[in-house]
């Protein structure tokens, strides 16, 4: 069983900054997973907003490329994001997402992200 603690988040105003963090209490095969972020928007599907994968390699889609940047503590089983220049689409509950190279892909419990225009 694998519990992602998550915190941060919060209302900013547009173009502020937000730090989430996503540590890994138990169960814990954090060094040797793929982690990240995923969002969801009201009225949306869940989206990838930013990866990073065992051996650092990253990944984030157009819409936050540059202003988002996902990094990982492995010593912590701690992943973070970094959130620069938010917009008021960036409002969604934002989620860590842990995925072991082999068994389910885990997920953390949701934060609410606010950007106010």
């Amino acid at each position: 069983q694998v519990q992602l603690v998550q915190s941060g988040g919060g209302l900013v105003q547009a173009g502020g900054s937000l730090r989430l963090s996503c540590t890994a209490i138990s169960g814990n095969r954090f060094s040797s997973s793929d982690v990240g972020w995923y969002r969801q928007g009201p009225g949306k599907e869940r989206e990838s907003v930013a990866q990073i994968t065992i051996g650092g390699r990253t990944d984030y889609p157009a819409s936050v490329e540059g202003r988002f940047t996902v990094s990982r503590d492995n010593a912590k089983s701690t992943v973070y994001l970094q959130m620069d220049s938010l917009k008021p689409e960036d409002t969604a509950i934002y989620y860590c997402s842990m995925l072991p190279q082999f068994g389910r892909r885990w997920w953390g419990q949701g934060t609410q992200v606010t950007v106010s225009s």
